[in-house]
């Protein structure tokens, strides 16, 4: 008798703290869903390509021979006016003939810096943005990846939206293309989540997560906020970090540009390590927030997670658990799917919704393994071993 009280005390309080969690949980995801509606969509038709900022566009490389060229093609054909035009690379320390290549288009104007540091560094991508920047003419940076696709009217999209509204950074949309199997598609939806998640909390003003493939900032801003003084011997952070450090400073300066034409495309990982790898490195980022809610969102998002796996381990003792995380599963998958079906529409990826109930139920161990390998030890990064 006295162990079936304690055993239904123990039940109780477990399921307690569940529907806690997961009505915390749902609220959180009910704020993203608002807050990716606040932002209206700026896919107008461009009209007229004159412009009046410079813009410097920096690209920070190594060892991407394999699909640098498609890269440079893209941005030699953007539209903008080339006299405002600025694109600089810098080859961070390849082996292969990255550089090379990018001297080829030296001729279209492309110009080429290259990192010689002996002594080793742990945030080597900081120091090739921060010294582009350094020797750039642009008032408004933007910047991309080696890998990334856009479209010939990327440029001038991102400088229309900036002149408009005059925001101090401006984080702009990131997806996957050219999936090749379930498992890259699965990273495509969940890669939009991410994506949208960053978008809702500019669009609720509580800006906390964006994406340094397509981003970008006034100079001036940028040295306001010291840079990535504060943020520099971490490997990642250049987008992330450098976004809450101009949330703090700038009320009101951060904004999203949903448009289309703004997009970039880049490749999902080929093989489930290189995804983990990957997401342990951004978050990595987490060890260096200052900012408290952010902090305690992702904890409890992570609290919630656990809770279902601790619910689903413990129905092998009591059927009653069983219920409590198909019900946390249930709502999970439900507020989710609402969240996603409008990041996909946007994205016109609406065709991914299909794995979304097996992306809400392996995001939950996905979710606490990088809760934990991300801020702990060190990850490998292009070859090098970081923190």
């Amino acid at each position: 008798m006295f162990l079936n009280s304690d055993f239904l005390e123990i039940f109780s309080i477990i399921k307690f703290i569940s529907i806690f969690l997961t009505v915390y949980y749902l609220v959180i995801v009910s704020s993203f869903i608002r807050g990716w509606h606040k932002i209206k969509n700026s896919s107008e038709p461009i009209e007229k390509l004159d412009g009046t900022t410079m813009v410097t566009v920096i690209i920070a490389a190594r060892n991407e021979e394999g699909s640098i060229a498609k890269t440079l093609d893209d941005l030699v054909a953007q539209r903008y006016p080339k006299a405002l035009t600025e694109i600089i690379f810098v080859d961070d320390h390849s082996t292969d003939r990255t550089s090379e290549i990018i001297k080829s288009y030296a001729e279209h104007g492309i110009k080429l810096i290259v990192l010689n540091e002996d002594s080793a560094l742990n945030s080597y991508k900081k120091m090739a943005i921060q010294r582009a920047i350094g020797q750039s003419s642009g008032q408004l940076i933007i910047t991309t990846d080696a890998d990334c696709r856009m479209g010939d009217n990327w440029i001038h999209t991102i400088v229309s939206f900036y002149e408009a509204n005059r925001f101090k950074m401006i984080s702009s949309p990131v997806s996957f293309f050219e999936e090749r199997n379930y498992f890259e598609k699965a990273q495509s939806l969940e890669f939009l989540y991410l994506i949208g998640l960053g978008a809702s909390t500019i669009g609720n003003e509580k800006p906390s997560t964006c994406n340094g493939a397509n981003l970008a900032y006034e100079k001036q801003a940028f040295y306001e906020v010291g840079g990535f003084k504060g943020i520099d011997e971490l490997a990642s952070g250049d987008d992330e970090l450098l976004l809450h450090k101009m949330a703090a400073r700038f009320e009101k300066g951060i904004g999203f540009l949903k448009s289309e034409d703004a997009m970039v495309y880049t490749h999902a990982k080929r093989t489930l390590a290189e995804f983990l790898q990957q997401r342990k490195r951004w978050a990595s980022k987490s060890t260096k927030y200052k900012n408290k809610a952010i902090i305690v969102l992702g904890v409890g998002v992570w609290l919630f997670n656990l809770s279902i796996l601790v619910n689903i381990l413990l129905a092998f003792v009591d059927v009653g658990y069983l219920k409590i995380a198909l019900g946390q599963l249930a709502s999970k998958a439900l507020f989710e799917f609402v969240f996603l079906y409008g990041v996909t529409k946007f994205a016109n990826r609406r065709a991914l919704l299909v794995l979304q109930p097996i992306l809400s139920v392996s995001h939950i161990v996905y979710i606490i393994y990088i809760g934990i390998a991300g801020n702990t030890g060190k990850y490998n990064w292009k070859g090098r071993m970081v923190r």
